[in-house]
C-alpha cells in the first residue's frame, strides 16, 4: 500500500509518496519504477483506488463534463463567448443554449446579456483548446443575484467535500445557496453570505491542514 506519514501536510515536487500498488494516478503525480512522486508543491492524498497531489495554486483548464460558471462577454450572431476564468474563452452556439426556434425570431441578448451569469457544463474541448460550454444539462441555469467569489480551482474538490459533505455544512449553518464550479467560481445567495464567504476562504487557505472540517464547524456555530 502507499505509505504516508500522518503529519504529512505538504508535498514538494519529486517527493517519493511510496508504492503504486495498481491504484490510479490522479493529478499532480508522476510514476518512475513501482513508485510514486509528486509532480507539484500540495498536499497528498491518497484512497484505495487513486494517488494524487492537490496543488497549492494553478489556472483552470477546461476539461469536458466540467459544471462550470461563466459570465457573459459578447454576443455573437450565432452564440456567445464566456469567460470561464480559464486561459481560454468558451463559446456557447445557440443550439447548446435555446430553442432554435425562438433565437431565430429574437435578438440573442434577450436569452444572455453581456454579464449575465451562467452555471454550465463544458460540452467540447479540441486538442487547440477550442472550448465550447452548453446549457444542455438539467444543472445548468441563468444565476440571478447572489455574489460571486473566486478561489483557486484546485481547491475546489476541497470546498466541496467527500460526497460534498463541506457544501452541505455552510448551507446548513448559513441558510446560503451555493455552486461552485470546477473553474474556481463559487456562486452564492441567502441569509449568511459574509459567514459562508469567510468558511471558503478558510476551506481554501488551509485546505492542506488536518482538522479542517471541525475548523470549519466552529467557525460557522450552530448545531
Amino acid at each position: 500500500m502507499i505509505v504516508m506519514k500522518e503529519e504529512q501536510n505538504v508535498v514538494v515536487p519529486g517527493e517519493n509518496l511510496g508504492e503504486r500498488n495498481g491504484r490510479r494516478l490522479g493529478v499532480g503525480v508522476y510514476e518512475e519504477g513501482s513508485h510514486v512522486f509528486s509532480s507539484v508543491l500540495g498536499a497528498p492524498r491518497a484512497t484505495e483506488n487513486e494517488v494524487f497531489v492537490i496543488p497549492h495554486s494553478g489556472v483552470y483548464i477546461p476539461r469536458q463534463g466540467d459544471m462550470v460558471i461563466g459570465k457573459i462577454k459578447s454576443v455573437e450572431v450565432s452564440g456567445w463567448f464566456v469567460d470561464i476564468n480559464s486561459p481560454y474563452l468558451a463559446f456557447m452556439p445557440t443550439s447548446e443554449a435555446v430553442d432554435k426556434f425562438a433565437a431565430a425570431r429574437s435578438e440573442l441578448s434577450k436569452f444572455y446579456g453581456i454579464g449575465e451569469t451562467i452555471y454550465c457544463i463544458v460540452s467540447k474541448v479540441t486538442n487547440e483548446k477550442n472550448v465550447q460550454v452548453s446549457m444542455d444539462d438539467r444543472m445548468a441555469k441563468k444565476l440571478e443575484n447572489g455574489v460571486l467569489l473566486q478561489v483557486v480551482p484546485t481547491k475546489v474538490p476541497r470546498i466541496i467535500g467527500k460526497a460534498a459533505s463541506m457544501l452541505k455544512l455552510i448551507k446548513s449553518r448559513t441558510g446560503c445557496n451555493l455552486l461552485v464550479g470546477q473553474n474556481g467560481v463559487v456562486w452564492l445567495d441567502g441569509e449568511d453570505k459574509t459567514k459562508a464567504i469567510e468558511s471558503i476562504l478558510t476551506i481554501e487557505r488551509e485546505s492542506h491542514f488536518e482538522g479542517l472540517t471541525e475548523k470549519v464547524e466552529k467557525l460557522l456555530g450552530g448545531s
